[in-house]
């Protein structure tokens, strides 16, 4: 196994909306099922559909890998040989794992292996171990150091993975109980209720509550390395890899404009302070809890958090303006039931569903044949869309 020359950026979705927002960007998704995925409300893709879908991905030109990361119980043994199967089937790129239960079934399948970051590996004879079970990719643990990630990448000849832009879990490797604890829903089982976004108050035994700078205690700041390009690839890391499987489409399409952006600007020999801060608005836009480079540069301290804010930092926040009621192909036009917020001729939108993303201005409004510069919210309206949208597709302003 050779490590690549050019880092491949790798998104993660949840379905095919999802899949053509990052399409021109991305040179591979990864994604789950309905079983075993640390993101069980990601349930558009199921065993059933998998084929399907890896199709949709290879048509784009785009590798295919399947994440089947949670804890495997006794009882879901069965579903770990039924995952392994239909992504044997699909003809999946590789799958992503670390219990040795899936990477035992997979190698047996021919599959080829990616392990997990859940599999917390900081060391270069841990990496080995793996690549002797037959895994050809890393995700190194995000508690390492660029340094530490420097001296793992040159004393093995497995590829190295690194999360590069995305949600922090505040515990090692996201083996976090606090969601167990609290409601009884496992986040190693995908079923994290993040109540570690939540608002805490800190008490001492006195039962005085202590100040601190705001309610978010254990909320980490989103993790963003698109200022260090040039660092991430002279450390060894071969693929670059964006979190955000339950962000929206709009998120995911920025977000892999941008680090696709910066990291063939790196290698054109481009990669400006200007073009740094254009890409840091563009990301802060979008969905975000604030912004750290995490353990790249050391541990992170306050700086690392965000307890000020609540879910989304970002100034610039979308806006639901309605559904879509019906789609007329040869109008090129779609009704619109515009039940939270009124529409005005050159507004940002993104139109989104399951299977639906398209993003565009509004160009044309149009009611009862009369051409409107601006409908108020509770109106049906004509809007000119610039491809295809379905029933019940989601409208929002950006």
């Amino acid at each position: 196994m050779r490590k690549s020359s050019k880092p491949e950026l790798i998104v993660g979705i949840r379905n095919l909306s999802g899949l053509e927002a990052c399409s021109g960007y991305a040179d591979a998704v990864y994604f789950s099922t309905d079983r075993l995925s640390l993101r069980a409300k990601a349930k558009e893709i199921t065993l059933e559909t998998l084929s399907d879908f890896v199709s949709e991905v290879k048509a784009r030109g785009l590798k295919a890998y399947l994440a089947v990361n949670s804890t495997v119980n006794e009882e879901r043994l069965g579903d770990a040989s039924d995952v392994i199967t239909a992504a044997s089937n699909a003809g999946v790129d590789a799958v992503i794992a670390w219990d040795p239960a899936i990477i035992l079934r997979a190698r047996k399948a021919g599959l080829r292996i990616h392990i997990s970051t859940q599999a917390n590996v900081t060391n270069h004879e841990t990496a080995n171990f793996y690549r002797d079970l037959g895994a050809e990719r890393i995700v190194l643990s995000r508690e390492l150091s660029l340094e530490e990630i420097r001296k793992i990448s040159q004393r093995t000849e497995v590829e190295i993975e690194n999360f590069v832009h995305g949600a922090m879990c505040m515990a090692v490797s996201g083996r976090c109980h606090l969601s167990a604890y609290a409601l009884g829903k496992s986040g190693n089982c995908g079923e994290c209720t993040q109540p570690c976004r939540w608002e805490w108050e800190l008490h001492g035994e006195n039962g005085l509550v202590a100040i601190s700078l705001g309610k978010y205690l254990l909320s980490a700041k989103d993790l963003c390395m698109i200022g260090h390009i040039p660092e991430l690839l002279e450390a060894g890391i071969t693929a670059f890899k964006v979190e955000g499987r339950l962000r929206d489409p709009g998120y995911l399409e920025t977000v892999s404009r941008c680090y696709r952006e910066a990291i063939d600007a790196c290698r054109e020999g481009n990669y400006t302070p200007e073009k740094i801060e254009s890409w840091r608005c563009a990301l802060a836009s979008v969905y975000n809890r604030g912004f750290s480079t995490g353990f790249y540069f050391g541990v992170p301290g306050l700086e690392g958090f965000s307890p000020e804010k609540d879910m989304n930092a970002s100034e610039k926040q979308r806006r639901a303006a309605g559904v879509i009621e019906n789609y007329y192909p040869e109008q090129q036009a779609a009704a619109v039931r515009l039940l939270e917020e009124g529409l005005t001729v050159g507004d940002e939108v993104i139109i989104e569903g399951n299977t639906t993303y398209l993003r565009q201005r509004v160009r044309s409004l149009k009611k009862k044949g009369e051409l409107l510069e601006r409908v108020k919210k509770g109106e049906m309206v004509g809007l000119a869309v610039d491809g295809p949208v379905r029933r019940n597709d989601r409208i929002f302003i950006i």
